[in-house]
């Protein structure tokens, strides 16, 4: 049976880096005789151009019906630079994941060997760290009510609020993950100020009454910001709310080399959503120079975690590998030793990606 992806390009380079995510599917399903077919629909900036709506009801009715969605990215600066609109592009990606349940954000954070120099890091801090976050996604300041303005606008106010079992399905989830890692959790909260984290921290450490086997690590945020970056091989899988997860997978892309690096995937109890964590980058979108390696690096989330094709994600990441260890290298990821002739637009990248994707492992 062929398996329904819908792709949403969105905003800024969004369209750009989607393309090569999508192409990356395509060749999977010849490479390995699995058919995938394909819809599309809009999304933040570019639905409310055409309906006046950051989630027009098509696009929820499409995603509901898909078996996963590769989605680009959201967002306008002329939203940014006019505080007071009412209908902006993000309000379309919150009312989408609320839509389809999708309570769970993984954001793996790992350095391939061949980037360690293409971060603002020492590359002895940096080598050797793997990452696996799990932002709650649902919760949090993002939807908490009332929010608002009163004393005629003078003063705004958002409710950060967290529900026990809210807490519980993400624990959950990391502790599962962390059994098949390194064993260890680190709960990132604020408990010493917030009382939703101290009911996150409460219910985390009922969670992890039932994983004996694994480690629990409290940390307050702002110690676990500073620690990110003085020694991020101390961390394997972070679990965190939906705020400080924001924040801090966007401080660890340095980690990384770059936010054109990573991947997600935001996980409920049926149609997953797989894009990349950098944003619609207004300022590049359109000159064709975008990485589209963390568009491709979410298709390897897809075909894992909405199809169970471990092997065919592996092939995916292995052949971003290779192009990595041929030298080849996008703006966001080359540093001074990098030639010019080994420097690509976001076409030439992708190409380099599916021709390393079509030569089989053993060659």
């Amino acid at each position: 049976m062929a398996k329904k992806i819908l792709i949403i390009p969105g905003d800024g380079i969004g369209p750009e880096v989607t393309e090569w995510g999508k192409q990356t599917l395509e060749t999977v399903g010849q490479l390995f005789g699995h058919q995938f077919v394909y819809d599309q629909a809009l999304l933040g900036h570019a639905a409310i151009e055409a309906t006046g709506q950051p989630l027009p009801p098509d696009t929820l009715a499409k995603a509901q019906q898909a078996d996963a969605i590769l989605f680009g990215a959201i967002g306008h600066p002329m939203y940014d630079n006019d505080p007071t609109r009412k209908v902006r592009p993000e309000q379309g990606l919150l009312a989408l994941r609320k839509g389809l349940g999708l309570y769970c954000n993984l954001r793996p954070i790992k350095l391939f060997d061949e980037l360690v120099h293409a971060s603002s890091l020492k590359p002895e801090v940096l080598r050797g760290a793997d990452i696996l976050f799990f932002r709650e996604l649902t919760g949090d300041v993002y939807f908490g009510e009332p929010r608002g303005r009163r004393d005629e606008g003078d003063t705004a106010f958002d409710t950060m609020i967290y529900s026990r079992y809210e807490v519980r399905r993400i624990a959950e989830r990391a502790f599962q993950a962390a059994r098949h890692r390194r064993r260890r959790v680190h709960s990132i909260d604020k408990a010493n100020v917030l009382e939703s984290s101290r009911l996150w921290r409460e219910t985390v450490k009922q969670v992890a009454a039932q994983y004996p086997d694994v480690e629990l690590i409290d940390m307050f945020v702002d110690n676990a910001a500073m620690q990110l970056i003085r020694d991020p091989r101390q961390f394997d899988v972070v679990l965190t709310g939906n705020l400080f997860g924001d924040i801090l997978t966007d401080e660890a892309s340095q980690i990384a080399g770059s936010m054109g690096m990573l991947a997600s995937a935001s996980l409920g109890d049926k149609t997953g959503f797989y894009e990349p964590i950098h944003g619609s980058a207004p300022d590049i979108a359109g000159r064709g120079i975008a990485n589209p390696l963390a568009s491709i690096l979410s298709v390897a989330l897809l075909l894992e975690h909405a199809f169970g094709l471990v092997a065919e994600a592996q092939a995916v990441v292995r052949a971003v590998e290779t192009t990595l260890a041929q030298g080849w290298r996008t703006g966001d990821i080359a540093d001074a030793q990098t030639p010019a002739a080994q420097r690509l637009n976001t076409a030439q990248m992708g190409q380099k990606v599916l021709a390393a994707l079509a030569v089989p492992e053993t060659a």
